[in-house]
């Protein structure tokens, strides 16, 4: 079968392209080794996470938060089957959407391991063993990562666990020990908080989520500790020792002092690898880099002419909806089309609760690079809105050029932080000043009146209600 574009991988960049390719006239293979369409992100990532996230959020406010609004419970407890049943329908119910999408937009879903033969030619194993063989003029590769294991402890999936494995324990754990304080460890770290689990967090860096502005580091450590979680920041663990059910992690302090944790699992976070392995790379003269990336040019096309690669496996943010906008820029260029991506202008998120959101530049970045910066701030606690909904924990932090007002960076940490990021990423993309926001009429009473509040703060300091 000839093909104008096949597609490697059906995760949020893969099955992304393959649509904008379809709009775009062309004929379109999306090649998937699973029996589910959606990679990591559908499946055993993103949307299980929030699923989980959300339902345990609502347990927690039940417990610590309904009386504050006059609403009396008692007896509320976590049904733990019926809490999973969901998240698990969620899933099915999200990677049926992109099955429909792909009927919708006359795409050929190829059930099967995808290997190059060469530049144009692709093998695809189905899981039955049988081959079978297309062409395409152009391939995209997003076959996305997987969890990255500590050196000395390789995940045996019952008692050392990857993300995969904490989203479908079959009992609520005691104990759980997570290593690693980024978005992932975070997250899955406050969902078994909420529901009742004593939970560790082992962190390298000194701070948690190391990779967002400073500020929000901070704030995100005071809401975990508020929950029970034990945060050791500085921490280097040497060992984990698995003996029946249990687990022992030990550590060092920044002192050089022996700590140890005892817990019935531990989660390893520390960062994803790029999935390249049995892709016949070697077959269109590509090799990944020492980290295990396909480098790719400008357009994002690798070495070999025609063939193009998105997302996880070239590096940069490993975020579904960077992987998405490669995957439609990859697309309207093979169309002939001029697209563009700002890569500052994409946004960071940490679902936790309150949330995590940032786009542009940090402020440690910008220190690092000796760029004149103003910064401006606005705390949660002096919105009506947030008042109301008793949801007072949050700031917003604006960043911005100390000569021309144009808005660099912004942090958001509080409640809805993750769709108030958006009017940033606005700002950013159309390179709007902060005096350019704080013109702008933000409806009273909003969480959003934060932004403009912060930027006003960050124009003479002039924020009205602070």
């Amino acid at each position: 079968m000839k093909y104008d574009v096949a597609v490697i991988g059906s995760g949020p960049g893969g099955y992304v392209a393959a649509i904008r390719c379809a709009q775009l006239g062309m004929k379109t293979a999306l090649i998937e080794r699973y029996a589910t369409l959606g990679g990591t992100c559908l499946n055993v990532g993103c949307i299980p996470s929030k699923a989980l996230l959300d339902s345990s959020e609502h347990f927690h406010n039940a417990k610590a938060h309904f009386a504050d609004h006059g609403i009396k419970t008692t007896g509320v407890s976590v049904d733990w089957k019926t809490m999973f049943a969901r998240k698990d329908k969620v899933v099915a119910d999200t990677c049926a959407g992109v099955e429909f999408l792909m009927k919708k937009n006359k795409i050929d879903r190829l059930h099967g391991h995808g290997t190059f033969l060469g530049g144009k030619a692709i093998s695809i194993e189905s899981p039955d063993g049988k081959t079978s063989e297309i062409t395409a003029e152009h391939s995209i590769i997003a076959t996305g990562s997987k969890p990255s294991a500590l050196p000395f402890a390789p995940f045996d999936k019952k008692r050392i666990i990857s993300s995969t494995e904490a989203l479908s324990l079959k009992t609520l754990p005691k104990e759980l020990i997570v290593i690693g304080a980024g978005v992932i460890g975070c997250e899955i770290g406050s969902v078994y908080a909420r529901l009742g689990s004593t939970v560790t967090i082992f962190e390298f860096m000194p701070s948690a989520i190391p990779t967002m502005d400073m500020t929000m580091g901070k704030e995100l450590e005071r809401s975990l500790k508020k929950l029970g979680i034990d945060l050791k920041l500085s921490h280097t663990v040497k060992a984990i020792d698995v003996k029946g059910k249990r687990v022992t992690v030990v550590a060092e302090d920044k002192s050089g002092k022996a700590v140890e944790a005892l817990s019935d699992y531990c989660m390893v976070a520390v960062g994803r690898r790029p999935y390249t392995e049995h892709l016949g790379l070697e077959n269109i003269k590509l090799k990944p880099n020492e980290r295990g990336f396909i480098s790719v040019n400008q357009y994002l096309e690798t070495a070999c002419p025609g063939v193009y690669a998105i997302g996880d496996v070239i590096g940069g943010a490993m975020l579904a909806h960077k992987a998405e906008d490669e995957g439609v820029f990859v697309a309207e260029r093979i169309a002939g089309q001029k697209p563009h991506i700002n890569y500052r202008a994409i946004p960071w998120v940490v679902y936790t609760w309150p949330e995590v959101a940032g786009v542009g530049y940090t402020e440690q970045e910008l220190k690092h690079e000796g760029k004149p910066y103003k910064s401006g701030s606005f705390s949660y606690r002096a919105l009506g809105r947030a008042r109301a909904a008793n949801e007072t924990d949050g700031v917003v932090k604006v960043l911005a050029d100390n000569a021309t007002d144009e808005i660099l960076g912004v942090h958001i940490f509080g409640a809805r932080a993750a769709d108030m990021i958006a009017e940033a990423v606005t700002a950013i993309e159309f390179r709007a000043s902060a005096e350019d926001i704080a013109r702008i009429s933000h409806a009273h009473p909003t969480f959003t009146e934060a932004i403009r509040e912060a930027c006003l703060a960050a124009t003479d300091n002039r924020a009205i209600h602070s």
